[in-house]
C-alpha cells in the first residue's frame, strides 16, 4: 500500500510573500549561478571518489516500482565504487516539500533528491538558484539523447518556467492518471470497461443502485483535484493546457473545460458516485480502500500500480484510460534534482546515470513502473506491458496534460480547500472556480505574463 514516503500530495508555499523573501535570502545563491559545469560533469576520466559519502534522499516506498529499481541503482553504484559510502535518507513527500527550500538553503542539503516537477516545485527552486543547472552533465551523459521531447518538458526551466531553458533535473520515469477497477466487482454487477464517458457515468450509476459508492476518493490531498482536472480534461484541447500550464493565452476560468470539471464533480458527490465522507480524506485512505475492496474504481496515478500489484491478493485488478479523453493528466516522473549546495555532484550524476541503465529501467518496468529507457522486448508482465503501453498512446498523441496544481506555488493547497468545499456543498461549481482563478489571475500578473 502508499506509505506515507510515497507522493501522498504536493503541498506548496503558502503566499508569495513567502516566495518573495526567499528570493531575497538567496540571491547570493543565484547570483553563483550553479553551474552544469560543476566538478565531475563528464562520465569520462578516472574518479577518485573513495572516503567520500553520497547523501541521497527519495520518498518511494521500498516495495513500490521506484523503490525497487532505485535501491537496486544503490546496491550497483556501491558495487562500482567501493569506497564510497551511501547515505540514503527515506523522506516523507510533504516532509521534503513543505521545508524544502530551508533545508537546500543550507549546510544538511542532501548531494541528491527526488523532487516534483513543475513550475511551482524545481521551477521555482531554479529560479531561486537553489538547485543546479545540469545542462553539461546532461549532454556529457547523454540523457538528453534518452528522453522524448515530451519528457523533457517537466526537466528544462527558464525563469521557473517549465518547457525550455536549461536543464535542472532529470525524469527516468514517466507517470500518468488512469482508472483502476476491481475486476471481481465489475463481473459481480455484470458492468463492463466502458469505452466512452457515457458509458462509465452509465458504470458508477450501476453500482450506486446496488448501494456501492463506485470511486475512491481523497479529499484531503492530491486525489480529489486529479479527478477534478481529468473531467476538465475531457472538454479541453492542447491549447488549453498550454494556456492553463504555460501561460501561453489568457484562461478562462467559467469557460467549458473547467465549468464542466467542477459541475460534473460536483453532481458526481450528489449522486454518491464519490463520498461526502472522502472530504477529509488522504491519498492513502484512498488506496486502501480500493485494495479492500470498498470501492470498485480508483481514478489516480501510475505510481500505485507496482503497490497493487505486490499487495493486492483477494481480487484481480486492470486499468484503462479515462474513456473518451484524449488528454490526461500526466508527465514525465519526478525530477532526480542536484541542489546547488551538494557537496558531491560528481557521485550525483553517477547516481542518476545508473539509475537510467537499461538493467535498472528493465526492473523498473517490470517491477510496476514506466520506464523511460526500458528494452520493451524486455518486460515480461502482461499488466506491465499495458501500462507501458497506455503511456506510449498518451505520449504519441500528445496527450499528457501535467496536473492541476502546477501552474503557480502554492495552487496545490488553493485545489484541495476548494474540491473539499465541492466535496461539502460549502461551496457551488462556480464559487470554487472563482476561489481558484484568483490566486491563479494573480500570479500569472505577478511574472507579467
Amino acid at each position: 500500500m502508499l506509505s506515507s514516503s510515497l507522493p501522498t500530495s504536493l503541498t506548496r508555499w503558502r503566499t508569495s510573500v513567502v516566495v518573495a523573501v526567499l528570493a531575497a535570502i538567496t540571491l547570493v545563491l543565484a547570483a553563483c549561478g550553479s553551474s552544469g559545469g560543476s566538478s565531475n560533469a563528464s562520465p569520462g576520466g578516472k574518479k577518485d571518489y573513495k572516503g567520500k559519502t553520497l547523501t541521497l534522499w527519495h520518498y518511494e516506498a521500498a516495495n513500490s516500482a521506484m523503490g525497487i529499481a532505485w535501491n537496486q541503482a544503490i546496491k550497483d553504484f556501491k558495487a562500482k565504487y567501493p569506497g564510497v559510502k551511501v547515505k540514503f535518507e527515506e523522506k516523507g513527500f510533504e516532509q521534503i516539500e513543505k521545508n524544502a527550500n530551508m533545508i537546500l538553503n543550507s549546510d544538511s542539503a542532501p548531494d541528491l533528491l527526488e523532487y516534483n516537477k513543475g513550475n511551482a516545485t524545481a521551477g521555482l527552486l531554479s529560479k531561486l538558484g537553489l538547485l543546479t543547472n545540469m545542462t553539461d552533465a546532461v549532454k556529457n551523459y547523454g540523457w538528453d539523447k534518452k528522453l522524448s521531447a515530451s519528457l523533457q518538458t517537466t526537466a528544462r526551466y527558464s525563469k521557473g518556467v517549465m518547457g525550455s531553458g536549461d536543464w535542472y533535473g532529470v525524469p527516468n520515469y514517466g507517470e500518468y492518471v488512469m482508472v483502476y477497477y476491481n475486476k471481481k466487482m465489475f463481473a459481480k454487477y455484470g458492468v463492463q470497461v466502458p469505452r466512452s464517458f457515457d458509458q462509465f457515468q452509465n458504470v458508477l450509476s450501476t453500482f450506486r443502485q446496488k448501494g456501492i459508492t463506485p470511486i475512491a476518493n481523497g479529499g484531503a490531498e492530491y486525489p480529489a483535484q486529479q479527478i477534478f482536472y481529468e473531467l476538465a480534461l475531457s472538454k479541453a484541447d492542447r491549447q488549453f493546457v498550454n494556456s492553463y500550464q504555460l501561460y501561453d493565452k489568457k484562461v478562462d476560468f467559467h469557460g467549458p473545460e473547467l465549468t464542466f470539471g467542477a459541475t460534473t464533480f460536483a453532481d458526481w458527490v450528489k449522486k454518491g458516485y464519490i463520498s461526502k465522507d472522502s472530504a477529509n480524506m488522504k491519498a492513502q485512505d484512498m488506496g486502501n480502500a480500493f485494495e479492500q475492496g470498498k470501492n470498485p474504481i480508483m481514478i489516480s496515478g501510475s505510481w500505485w500500480y507496482g503497490t497493487f500489484k505486490n499487495e493486492i491478493k483477494n481480487f484481480d485488478w486492470g486499468t484503462f484510460l479515462f474513456p473518451g479523453n484524449q488528454l490526461d493528466p500526466g508527465s514525465s516522473g519526478n525530477l532526480w534534482v542536484v541542489p546547488a549546495n551538494s557537496k558531491n555532484k560528481g557521485l550525483a550524476y553517477d547516481f542518476i546515470d545508473i539509475t537510467m541503465q537499461p538493467d535498472i529501467q528493465d526492473l523498473l518496468g517490470n517491477s510496476g513502473g514506466v520506464p523511460v529507457a526500458a528494452d520493451v522486448s524486455k518486460i515480461t508482465d502482461p499488466k506491465n506491458k499495458e501500462l507501458i503501453a497506455n503511456f506510449d498512446k498518451l505520449s504519441k498523441q500528445d496527450g499528457l496534460a501535467f496536473y492541476p496544481d502546477w501552474p503557480t506555488p502554492g495552487y496545490y493547497d488553493a485545489l484541495v480547500a476548494g474540491v473539499q468545499e465541492l466535496i461539502n456543498g460549502t461551496k457551488s461549481p462556480n464559487a470554487f472556480l472563482d476561489e481558484i482563478s484568483k490566486p491563479y489571475q494573480d500570479y500569472v500578473a505577478q511574472i507579467g505574463k
